[in-house]
């Protein structure tokens, strides 16, 4: 089976004021319909994704699962 290509950074946060994820830029429906997405649907919204992070107006305060692990492996990101 091929991986699918996800913009997830394991943060899965909503931010209220956008509709936008916190970690990736995608919304609870492209999230939720990702799989069924076409490739080239995918890559659209991906493409759209740095954008709509700056429109995000904080960051989440709860420290993120990718970066929980890092630490725990003693890794700096």
């Amino acid at each position: 089976m091929a991986s699918i290509e996800s913009p997830c950074i394991l943060v899965c946060s909503i931010d209220m004021a956008t509709g936008y994820c916190f970690g990736c830029g995608r919304t609870r429906d492209e999230i939720g319909g990702w799989i069924e997405m076409s490739s080239d649907t995918r890559r659209a919204i991906m493409a759209e994704l740095p954008a709509r992070l700056e429109t995000v107006e904080r960051r989440p305060r709860r420290e993120t699962r990718r970066t929980r692990m890092a630490r725990e492996r003693g890794v700096q990101e």
